[in-house]
């Protein structure tokens, strides 16, 4: 009987500095029969170093044909300094993908507004790819994205290629800017002014710190979007990422089975929208 909990070989192909504490990671699975690259926007997989634990990360890059996925790791504790001291041909401990996806079927034809704090790009970025990607199928996209200060910035030059699309803007804002920023400054919340979809009928997929999320979504809900059109991804909540522990369970759901993307309605029944 397969272990769950016994992860597969991945290859570490290449690492990219994103800002002084952030690198993204390609990984190439050894086992090329593996499932691990079949995954959706939104889902997630479990990484493990021997000696340094295991944690969630979702992934930072839509399906493609190469054999490899990428993540994105902030340096924020044990396991994440250990895999920043890591380097090419190192090999890390992997299995997934888990959680549920974006709805894919409900945004088609839509407007879509995407909000994303610091690292909270990674989890959208793969949802920002299949829809460039899939161009025509969509109405107007809006991203907005603000981080600490300009070097905190993930994917710099993908998200210029972004705002190159028809029909698309990229609204960005930096807490601290530098000498050479010449943007805006302050919380995303302030760029809401600057969208063009509609309210009523656009999506919206947030990710990013709590505080963040908590008055990101005050302040889209009093420009008229719907709470079943809201979006919002629960990362942070999970533990073992298979239902077992229990750490994510809240009021009948499992965060690493049921989501770990809910709508702003399902947040408010679990009691988790603040």
């Amino acid at each position: 009987m397969k272990n769950e909990y016994l992860p597969i070989k991945a290859v570490i192909e290449k690492v990219i500095v994103e800002s002084p504490d952030a690198k993204t990671f390609i990984l190439r699975p050894i086992d090329k029969t593996n499932h691990m690259l079949k995954h959706k926007p939104g889902q997630f997989v479990m990484l493990s170093l021997a000696g340094y634990g295991e944690a969630p990360f979702t992934y930072a890059s839509s399906p493609i044909k190469d054999g490899v996925f990428q993540i994105s790791v902030r340096r924020v504790g044990i396991l994440t300094h250990a895999l920043h001291q890591l380097k090419e041909k190192d090999i890390v401990g992997v299995r997934g993908p888990y959680g549920n996806t974006f709805p894919l079927a409900k945004i088609k034809n839509k407007d879509i507004l995407f909000i994303a704090g610091g690292c909270g790009m990674a989890p959208l970025r793969p949802l920002i790819q299949y829809v460039f990607k899939n161009r025509k199928d969509y109405g107007r996209i809006e991203i907005i994205y603000g981080c600490r200060s300009p070097k905190d910035i993930f994917y710099k030059e993908e998200i210029k290629s972004w705002a190159n699309n028809p029909n698309s803007s990229v609204h960005l804002t930096v807490d601290e800017p530098d000498q050479a920023w010449g943007g805006t400054c302050g919380v995303v919340c302030i760029l809401l002014p600057k969208i063009k979809v509609n309210p009523k009928t656009s999506l919206v997929f947030l990710c990013g710190p709590g505080v963040m999320i908590k008055f990101a979504i005050k302040d889209i809900l009093k420009l008229g979007f719907k709470e079943n059109n809201i979006y919002a991804s629960l990362e942070r909540y999970m533990k073992c990422g298979i239902g077992k522990c229990g750490h994510c369970y809240i009021k009948g759901k499992y965060v690493c089975l049921d989501g770990p993307n809910f709508s702003y309605a399902q947040m408010k029944e679990l009691g988790i929208d603040s």
